[in-house]
């Protein structure tokens, strides 16, 4: 990008958005729409921040046209606002270079197939039969080990250890401290002991997949974990072996799904949330933030488990309270009625 930013009728036309206002206002940056400059673009997304259009400074805003009626301002039209603006934004990131080679320090072993155009930074180790397609990105002291591949235009950004037999798809991008293709947490007791089941499957990310820092997915214990196409994980999440996580679902952080779960695609899994091992979630299902899912969910909708938030010595009476309920349902017999 250069200097001189982009006017709204350039970013209107580039986006397929609708304007109103100075086509020729421009733009140098972003910002909120309460501390936004007259150089930056803001949006107008969410109701109940519509207050504060009238005393934003911003030099355009985004916005619904129906938040545009009356609005004296330079306003870009979208249908979806925070959609359009996110959109915009990517232009005003800064990107650093990364020219094609293999730095110095690499240690590459001779089996491994690594593209002319790819960007092997400082410290990386690529195993036996592994390969990194053409304009794939491996940031600084990344781990690949052996049978392994890194899509086209893929990026481990630092410190990203794929462990073994995991496939990136095109474009993926991985953020720092990552580990996929860890062992699964396959274990057998015998004679009182713990015996380890071997870990035989390995990890498939389709194409357009994001993936958090410090989130760690388990390897198959036979058959792979699998994440489809667009999936976006959040920091710190924990994916078991054998997971299957749908197209286009997302999970924030600090989340969790055990071994064998499936989610299916366009799920919205909030943080801190849990799914247990084995379960199946249907497609368009949002778990909200810190819930356990128990069962299966069939029907697509929202779902929450938990206790509300309340004062600690009102939640010690109602925790020895809920011990009690069983025994106060029986007592009813209007209560077992209406179970």
């Amino acid at each position: 990008m250069s200097n001189n930013g982009h006017t709204a009728q350039e970013l209107a036309e580039r986006f397929a958005l609708g304007l109103s206002g100075d086509g020729a206002a421009r733009v140098l940056g972003v910002g909120t729409l309460a501390r936004a400059e007259p150089g930056q673009l803001a949006f107008l997304a969410n109701p109940k921040y519509r207050a504060q259009l009238a005393a934003s400074r911003a030099g355009v805003v985004v916005m619904r046209e129906d938040d545009a009626e009356g609005y004296p301002g330079t306003a870009l039209i979208a249908r979806d606002p925070y959609a359009a603006f996110a959109k915009i934004s990517a232009l005003f990131e800064p990107r650093p270079l990364r020219e094609p080679g293999i730095h110095a320090s690499a240690a590459i072993d001779p089996s491994a197939d690594v593209s002319a155009d790819a960007h092997i930074g400082p410290f990386v180790s690529i195993g036996a039969r592994s390969r990194v397609e053409v304009g794939a990105i491996v940031g600084p002291g990344c781990v690949i080990g052996e049978d392994c591949v890194v899509g086209a235009g893929s990026e481990l950004i630092a410190r990203v250890t794929l462990v073994t037999r995991v496939r990136l798809g095109q474009r993926v991008l991985i953020h720092p401290g990552a580990v996929l293709g860890a062992d699964g947490f396959g274990l057998a007791m015998e004679a009182g002991r713990w015996l380890k089941v071997p870990q035989l499957g390995g990890v498939v990310v389709g194409d357009d997949c994001e993936i958090g820092a410090n989130t760690t997915i388990d390897r198959g214990a036979i058959e792979d974990t699998v994440l489809e196409e667009d999936v976006r994980l959040d920091n710190q999440i924990q994916i078991g072996h054998n997971v299957r996580i749908g197209a286009h679902s997302a999970m924030a952080g600090c989340s969790a799904a055990a071994g064998s779960a499936k989610i299916g695609r366009y799920c919205l899994i909030g943080g801190g949330a849990g799914v247990l091992g084995h379960l199946e979630l249907c497609d368009k299902v949002v778990v909200t933030a810190m819930s356990l899912v128990t069962s299966s969910i069939r029907e697509p909708g929202e779902y929450s488990s938990g206790t509300p938030l309340m004062d600690n010595r009102s939640w010690r009476k109602n925790a020895a309270r809920f011990k009690q309920l069983d025994a106060i349902a029986r007592r009813n017999p209007r209560s077992r009625e209406d179970g």
